[in-house]
């Protein structure tokens, strides 16, 4: 596990599910505050400052809808509702009070760790606008804001996925992405894609590195699970 300073409120009052959410995020590197009320909620956003908030629609004393209506009065932070309502106006509502996403029981808890990664991701890049990477990233420089990359002195052309792909992968180098986290930071529609698809974008992101001088190992496969950017390794992937 990567260790996180960023902070995920979660607010649902089935226990189970509560637990399992915070079991994925924690194991993601993030550091979770639970609650189980509404009130409990915004107790919770006023003392931690969470990065995001994950809600439940319905919840005791106070609602997600009504949790996100207050939090939205005061941050923009990343809302994303978890909810079992399937109704489509229960939606709309939502998202018309400021949430970023629903995701609808019964889910994925490694999706809902791709999302919750994708929304911190794209709130850290408007914050940041240009980015340099860390310096074990030997040499490589993003511009987040214009979707502009280069190598020590070497300009990459770079689609928009596979800058994506890039800035997910170098943010925390030696740190294994699933191929379900790289296709939610890929793709900002939540499309259905292929692990094949994937694959053939990390294929053409290498030679692009490589061509601009980095080494061919610079993004490693991890069989069965993903890929990880491990700059000046010599291991063989």
């Amino acid at each position: 596990m990567t260790e996180n300073t960023t902070k995920i409120l979660i607010a649902e009052d089935e226990a189970d599910i509560a637990h399992l959410l915070r079991d994925y995020l924690q194991q993601a590197g993030y550091q979770c505050i639970c609650t189980a009320t509404g009130t409990a909620a915004m107790q919770a956003f006023h003392e931690h400052g969470p990065a995001l908030a994950l809600l439940d629609v319905m919840m005791p004393e106070m609602d997600g809808l009504e949790v996100c209506r207050k939090i939205r009065e005061q941050s923009r932070i990343p809302i994303l509702f978890i909810t079992a309502r399937h109704d489509e106006v229960d939606r709309i509502v939502g998202l018309r009070l400021g949430a970023d996403d629903y995701i609808v029981k019964p889910f994925s808890p490694r999706e809902v760790v791709a999302r919750v990664d994708a929304h911190i991701r794209r709130q850290q890049w408007q914050q940041n606008g240009t980015e340099t990477t860390p310096a074990d990233t030997s040499g490589l420089f993003l511009d987040l804001g214009a979707y502009q990359a280069r190598y020590e002195d070497v300009a990459m052309d770079l689609t928009p996925v596979e800058f994506r792909l890039l800035a997910t992968l170098s943010r925390q180098p030696g740190r294994v992405y699933r191929r379900e986290e790289l296709i939610s930071a890929a793709y900002d529609d939540h499309r259905v894609v292929s692990d094949r698809t994937v694959d053939s974008h990390i294929k053409n992101l290498r030679n692009k590195l490589h061509q601009a001088g980095a080494p061919t190992t610079i993004i490693q496969a991890v069989y069965g699970v993903g890929y990880k950017y491990q700059a000046g390794s010599t291991i063989s992937s």
